[in-house]
């Protein structure tokens, strides 16, 4: 229809159902008694206010910009509004020119007013529906035949899968729900049945010819989904899933984001809440700096402050490839976002300085980092020189152009830390916590775990033997970890950030440890094979530095709940500014000869007690030695 034409006949199809409604409102009112000559000419003049008041109504309410072959709830109760208004309107405009008429006609009207347009506007709807769902399935009837297809949850995430396969889906029809939830048994839901709980799903495939499983629960933790896909893997049926409301950053469900389980589905936890007007408070019209901008945790900090239109975002990181990746991603996303990318290495502290000077930014987020456990036991001087030092050169910039915000991104492994690089991320801690109090800058640190998908992490490296034929490798039986997926961590960073007072340590609620066994099981499962049948796993030992469990606190620190129950404080660790100000010295003297027990002797002298267990530390030649002889790195187990 023309777009100039649309309102136009719209207001007139009204009109033309207003009128009826009134006239059948008038024969409800009299129905075999006679109309006196009286009530007629009222009859007469609440045709011209009705016809007139109604549709003007109507178009206040923006009734006539709506696409009503979609319409639902919220259009109904849009036509109850105009309805309403206009009614009261009516019966005003007729008190003010004194007209007489049954006093019952405007409610009666009332009703039949309802029950014509908005039976109009649904009848539309379903008349788009039928017409939609007739052309595909003459389409479909001479291309594929129909995949029986069973929802796994009867909730708003399957009654969106189930409403996107029917109207939308080619080849693919629903033939019904499973759900726990004993009230829904033998319900429907979009005219499909509830067919039984879970452990009816493998009855239910045979009798109803099932091919494909859905999983339709984004808000379920990682631990049902685990059940479910068991249960679902035992039909032999392939199996896909509705992802985690968390990956769905717009809020839409659409069938299009329906895919093949994966190992993140397994991990997930309740999606993570931000109190957004609070961030888009200390983001929004500020200059925001992030170091390792190019790296897992930097990029993503990049897109997601990107969207609280910051006045400018300052790209800092020393690898050039990957901080432009994310340079030309953002150019395209927020073209009017005001971008700048510095390639500088944070251990330059004139070059920091410089850039500090430069940007003067409000807000800091630190993500630069010699992350990799094993390598850095290996390059002691390097963690030293970049993850403390590098730091304290950042920090310090920080403090001199009065920034409003320091975060520092830290990690589980600076408690009780048996690694140089834990050890050098604790020192990290303890600088910033130091400086806090010096000046305008409030300083703080978020620690949290393994990341899923980030450089380095298990999963792709998992992912790469397994694509290999194998053997996919585990340091050990025991071996456990905490783990995020990458937007969850940004987010909760970006959300503590805002609630920095300073000098905090904020601790993220990581969720249950993950057996790095039991993930690489799962991966092997979801990539179609069967562990230690068509995949070998193999034990290659704990690698340099490693512990086999991981902790977010320590004994000394404790936790203090906050606004928002993901996120923690440990208690601030007070050390002697002299006696740490002595440890770094020394530190900076060695330079490159720095050996990791330097750095635990350091560490353990500023904070007395942080370091519980550490492995007999041997030179550096000796470390080097393996690799020397093109031994592997990483020893067997025992």
């Amino acid at each position: 229809m023309n777009r100039y034409l649309r309102i136009p006949i719209l207001m007139a199809v009204d009109a033309f159902l207003i009128l009826t409604a009134l006239t059948l409102a008038y024969f409800a009112r009299f129905q075999d008694a006679a109309i006196s000559a009286q009530y007629w000419d009222a009859y007469v003049d609440l045709i011209i206010l009705y016809v007139i008041v109604f549709p003007a109504v109507f178009y206040a309410f923006r009734m006539y910009h709506r696409i009503w072959e979609y319409a639902s709830l919220k259009e109904l109760v849009v036509i109850l509004q105009g309805v309403t208004i206009g009614t009261l309107v009516v019966i005003l405009l007729t008190m003010f020119i004194e007209l007489r008429y049954p006093r019952s006609i405007p409610l009666i009207t009332w009703a039949f007013v309802i029950i014509l347009v908005g039976g109009s506007r649904f009848a539309w709807r379903l008349f788009r529906e039928q017409a939609v769902m007739h052309q595909k399935n003459n389409g479909c009837s001479h291309t594929v035949n129909n995949t029986n297809v069973l929802i796994v949850g009867a909730g708003s995430g399957g009654a969106l899968v189930a409403k996107e396969l029917s109207q939308n889906q080619v080849g693919m029809r629903p033939v019904g729900f499973v759900d726990d939830d004993p009230g829904k048994k033998n319900m429907q839901l979009l005219g499909l049945p509830v067919l039984g709980t879970r452990d009816d799903i493998s009855e239910i495939v045979r009798i109803h010819n099932v091919r494909e499983l859905i999983i339709a629960m984004p808000s379920m933790p990682g631990q049902t989904i685990r059940e479910i896909l068991d249960i679902c893997r035992g039909t032999g049926v392939h199996t896909k899933i509705l992802p985690g409301v968390y990956q769905l950053i717009s809020g839409e469900v659409s069938v299009n984001q329906i895919r093949p389980v994966q190992v993140e589905d397994l991990l997930r936890r309740e999606p993570v809440k931000v109190d957004l007007p609070e961030i888009a408070g200390y983001l929004s019209d500020k200059a925001v700096l992030v170091t390792g901008a190019g790296g897992s945790i930097g990029s993503e900090l990049c897109r997601q402050i990107a969207t609280f239109q910051p006045k400018s975002l300052i790209m800092l990181d020393n690898y050039e490839n990957t901080t432009n990746d994310v340079f030309l991603e953002l150019k395209s996303t927020h073209p009017k976002l005001n971008i700048r990318i510095e390639i500088a290495d944070i251990r330059d502290r004139v070059r920091i300085e410089s850039v500090f000077q430069t940007y003067r930014p409000d807000v800091v987020f630190h993500a630069a980092a010699h992350k990799h456990v094993p390598l850095m036991e290996y390059s002691p001087s390097e963690a030293v020189q970049t993850n403390i030092f590098g730091t304290r050169n950042v920090a310090e910039a920080t403090l001199s152009v009065n920034a409003g915000t320091f975060i520092l991104i830290s990690t589980d492994k600076a408690v009780n830390p048996t690694s140089v690089m834990g050890a050098t991320k604790r020192m990290a801690e303890v600088i910033i916590q130091q400086l806090n109090g010096r000046g305008a800058t409030r300083f703080a640190a978020v620690r949290f775990g393994n990341v899923l998908e980030s450089n380095g992490s298990v999963i792709p490296l998992f992912k790469r033997q397994i694509a290999a034929g194998g053997p996919v490798t585990v340091t050990h039986t025991e071996m456990t970890r905490y783990f995020m997926i990458i937007p969850e961590a940004v987010q909760l960073v970006i959300q503590a950030g805002s609630m920095a007072e300073g000098g905090e340590v904020f601790v993220l609620d990581m969720g249950e440890p993950v057996k790095i066994l039991d993930l690489a099981n799962d991966l092997i499962r979801l990539s179609g094979f069967e562990p230690h049948k068509d995949i070998e796993i193999q034990f290659i030992g704990v690698r340099p530095g490693e512990k086999l469990y991981e902790e977010l606190l320590t004994a000394e620190e404790g936790t203090t709940s906050t606004k928002h129950r993901r996120i923690f404080t440990a208690r601030p660790t007070l050390v002697d500014t002299a006696g740490l100000e002595k440890q770094l010295t020394s530190l900076w003297k060695m330079g490159p000869f720095c050996s990791g027990e330097d750095v635990f002797q350091a560490l353990s002298r500023v904070v007395p007690g942080s370091v519980k267990t550490r492995p007999g530390q041997r030179s550096r030649m000796e470390q080097l030695d393996p690799v020397l002889k093109k031994e592997t790195m990483y020893p067997n187990a025992p």
